[in-house]
């Protein structure tokens, strides 16, 4: 059985987007190789480089990113944009597109701003968007399939922002760590970044000590800080599910990290207002939001509102819940959950690029779906029946998959048979 790759953020003296970039390189990834992916976001007067310093008795890797530009107030859908066109590994660009989003519902929160309406200042400029694709790149070049993390140090006094003098950790550095475990060292410093932030509670699905792992490699990243009280890196440890992991998995199935179920019952609420809801719930990062039909006391016809969230991501949730439905009360509860691998591929077809949400299990495809939104704008643009470009896009990935397996059978025709081989097509 494969064993899952897992990234453990100890973040003992916080964390920051260089510091994760420097720990990254430091447990080795090659820096040119992050720069690579990097030149196809089209930025433009920036430079990284990486170097070995000392902080406190630790030697770790700095990564500097230089970056010469007028204006960055950039918005969420330009910055999108830029990702989807860079032509990073699916992987790569899900957790970029992901980290940015979770990113701009926290300042967008913050500010009382539409998501849509918000211009980011410090973390819209080239540097900042360096650090988190950087990273984001760096974790698809290690393999990186699960994270972890430590509580949060992070420090304490005062930070000058854009946005003038703030208390540290900064607003949106805050909204970011909610249900997250934090707390102050005394350290007069900010030393959780809302970039480091982000990152961290974006892809962690879990807060612990350090989980059960064989341990591979670990980086150490510098911050810029050289602080008296102890050493200003994040420390990255990178490992494989031990022996007893995988012994368990065998028996009964890997499950998925634990999620909770968020749910409340309404019956005064107009079908308009749940319409809304469900599409700030997704973006405030729901991982699904679904409704069934109720019959409610006194007889009264109602709905069962339900959402699934990370539990780092339910009191955000829980607030939104309250503040855009008509509810006066909520519940949830943990439950465990197994899902498919899923990756998506684009294929080419006479109309246009399309991509397949394709879902496999133990490398074998069990399911492949033509992504909506790119039909959609296919469909609208040339003029032609949704459903032609949805089959269009079945068949052109099918015929792939199956001229794959052909030129598969003849590379092996001489090669021994190896019986229960997945299709990895």
């Amino acid at each position: 059985m494969k064993s899952l790759r897992i990234a453990y953020f100890d973040c003992f003296s916080g964390i920051s987007g260089d510091m994760v970039l420097g720990a990254l390189v430091d447990a080795g990834v090659e820096l040119r190789e992050i720069e690579a992916g990097l030149r196809g976001l089209g930025l433009e007067n920036w430079s990284i480089a990486a170097s070995k310093v000392q902080r406190g008795a630790i030697s770790a890797t700095q990564v500097r990113v230089e970056a010469r530009e007028e204006h960055h107030h950039r918005g969420l859908a330009v910055i999108l944009k830029r990702i989807e066109q860079a032509h990073l590994a699916p992987r790569a660009a899900a957790r970029a597109k992901k980290i940015f989003e979770r990113l701009a519902a926290a300042e967008a929160k913050v500010h009382n701003m539409e998501v849509e309406k918000l211009h980011f200042h410090e973390v819209g400029a080239a540097d900042s968007i360096v650090d988190i694709v950087g990273s984001a790149i760096g974790f698809d070049l290690l393999g990186i399939d699960e994270f972890a993390c430590s509580r949060f140090d992070v420090g304490g006094g005062q930070v000058r922002t854009a946005h003038g003098v703030l208390p540290v950790p900064a607003p949106a550095t805050a909204e970011l760590l909610r249900g997250a475990p934090a707390y102050s060292s005394g350290i007069e410093r900010e030393l959780v970044t809302p970039t480091g932030a982000a990152i961290a509670t974006t892809l962690a699905t879990r807060y612990e000590e350090i989980p059960p792992m064989t341990l591979r490699t670990i980086g150490y990243g510098a911050g810029s800080a050289d602080l008296k009280e102890k050493a200003n890196v994040l420390r990255l440890l990178i490992g494989d599910a031990d022996s007893t992991d995988a012994a368990e998995s065998k028996a009964d199935g890997r499950w998925d990290s634990p999620v909770t179920v968020i749910e409340t019952n309404v019956d005064d609420m107009s079908p308009q207002i749940y319409g809304y809801f469900a599409e700030r719930a997704l973006a405030a990062g729901a991982l699904d939001v679904f409704s069934t039909p109720a019959q409610m006391k006194k007889n009264r016809p109602g709905q069962l509102v339900t959402l699934l969230s990370d539990p780092k991501n339910v009191a955000r949730l829980m607030d939104l819940i309250f503040a855009e439905t008509t509810t006066i009360g909520v519940r949830t509860y943990d439950v465990r959950r197994k899902t498919l691998q899923r990756e998506f591929v684009p294929v080419e077809t006479p109309l246009g690029s399309v991509r397949m949400k394709v879902s496999r299990m133990n490398g074998t495809i069990l399911n492949a779906t033509p992504e909506y939104e790119d039909c959609l704008k296919i469909a609208a643009e040339r003029g032609v029946p949704l459903k032609q470009v949805m089959a269009a896009a079945s068949f052109e990935f099918e015929a792939k998959r199956q001229g794959n397996k052909k030129a598969r059978k003849q590379r092996n025709a001489s090669e021994p048979v190896i019986y229960g081989k997945s299709d990895h097509s």
